[in-house]
Order: structure tokens, then sequence, then C-alpha cells
């Protein structure tokens, strides 16, 4: 899932991914951690030295530079909780989706998307992180992210959390359902039983 920064990414997920086992991959970045935030349940916070590592061992699903920062999604685990039959959630840039799209045609693609930019503009204000140039640059970017939205599976817009997070569980049963992900064995055993 992708959307513009102050959107609710985070808040979203933690209310969708309640009580579910499912895999949630936790990307690294190089850039400092906000008031609140947990190492290691946020983010990975590493050095550009670290990511720059790790990007030449071929380590990321996906990567991106987003307002000077960069950030990647680490391969190993999200290859185990794949192979373990999990369900994986990436919370990344439009960028790195558009990254994993090429890389799996599995992957379902979920952009959130704000009410209004005059909302946005509240939402970070509000969380006092940034300074007003900072605000601008990600508000010229969410621009630029909202026109992509067209890119994706599905669009959930985040003007009501509720209502929100059920279109998020209606997008994953959906998905679940899919004819497609139903192994042939798995309608073999139902056949022969």
């Amino acid at each position: 899932m992708t959307g513009a920064s102050g959107v609710g990414k985070g808040t979203l997920r933690e209310l969708w991914l309640r009580d579910q086992n499912v895999f949630f991959s936790v990307s690294k970045t190089t850039r400092q951690a906000r008031p609140g935030e947990r190492p290691g349940l946020d983010y990975h916070f590493v050095t550009e030295e670290e990511f720059v590592a790790e990007l030449a061992q071929n380590g990321f699903l996906e990567h991106a530079e987003f307002a000077g920062n960069r950030y990647g999604t680490p391969k190993g685990p999200i290859e185990a909780a794949l192979a373990s039959g999990q369900d994986v959630i990436l919370e990344i840039e439009v960028l790195g989706a558009m990254q994993v799209r090429q890389q799996s045609s599995e992957a379902v693609l979920i952009f959130i998307m704000p009410p209004s930019l005059s909302e946005l503009r509240r939402r970070l204000e509000g969380r006092a992180t940034e300074n007003q140039a900072q605000i601008e640059r990600r508000l010229t970017r969410a621009r630029e992210e909202i026109l992509e939205a067209h890119n994706f599976d599905y669009v959930v817009m985040n003007d009501d959390l509720e209502r929100a997070v059920l279109d998020m569980h209606a997008i994953q049963r959906a998905e679940r359902s899919r004819s497609s992900r139903i192994s042939r064995e798995a309608l073999k055993q139902i056949v022969e039983s």
C-alpha cells in the first residue's frame, strides 16, 4: 500500500492488521526517526553507508529516494514469510510499488487517497514534524503521486478511517478468494473428498 505522506497509511495499517497473522515488512530508511517512531517496528533506521552496502548486495525488493532520504524493503524477510504462506504487507512509496509490480504479477497495489490536498496539508502541519518548506515539497510530491493512482489495483479514500479499514478488509478478502490463488492440489482435494 502506498499514498502521499500524511495520508494516514500507518494509522490505517495498524487498524487494518489488528488481530491478523499477516507479515508487515518493516522498511529501512536513512532518515532520522520522528518523535514517537519505534526503531524496528516503524522503520529500521540505518546509515547511508549501511543502506548502500545492502543495495549493492541486491538486498532490497524495492528502493526509492524520497525527500532526500532513502527507503528500501529488505528481500529476505518477505521471501521467508511468503514461503510460509503468510500474506505480506508493504507500506512503500509509489515508485517502490511500481518496482514490486515489475517483479511480481501477484502483488496487489493499493493507493491510499487523501480526501483533498487541503486536508493533507492540515494533517502534515498537524503532526508538526517538518518545517513549511518540507511540507510544501511533500505536497508537490503528493500531487504527482495522486496522478499515479490509476496504476494501482485499488484506491481507498481515507476520509473516514473506519470505512477505510473496512475497505482494506474487503480488498484482502477478495484477493484471497481469487481463483488464481487456489492451487490445483487444493482443488483436487476438494473433488476427491
